[in-house]
């Protein structure tokens, strides 16, 4: 199925996709984090695909493993006083 658009609702704290058959697929933002998201970090890395990759980050949520994707990729920086 062709994804016409693809955008982050700020009102809802959702990324919504408009398929070419008419569907509308919402992704609640907030829970997904409650469910695969551990830490700051990983919140971290979820929202900046959110705001600048908001394809992807449908993607990685439907198609992919969340999980697997915040341990690969998260970089964890410990405040220094």
């Amino acid at each position: 199925m062709k994804v016409l658009s693809c955008e982050f609702n700020i009102d809802t704290a959702c990324v919504e996709l408009r398929l070419e058959d008419g569907t509308l697929i919402a992704i609640d933002c907030i829970a997904v984090e409650n469910e695969v998201a551990d830490n700051m970090y990983e919140r971290s890395e979820l929202d900046y695909l959110v705001y600048n990759a908001p394809l992807e980050y449908a993607d990685l949520i439907l198609n992919g493993d969340p999980v697997k994707y915040l341990k690969t990729v998260t970089v964890y920086k410990p405040f220094e006083n």
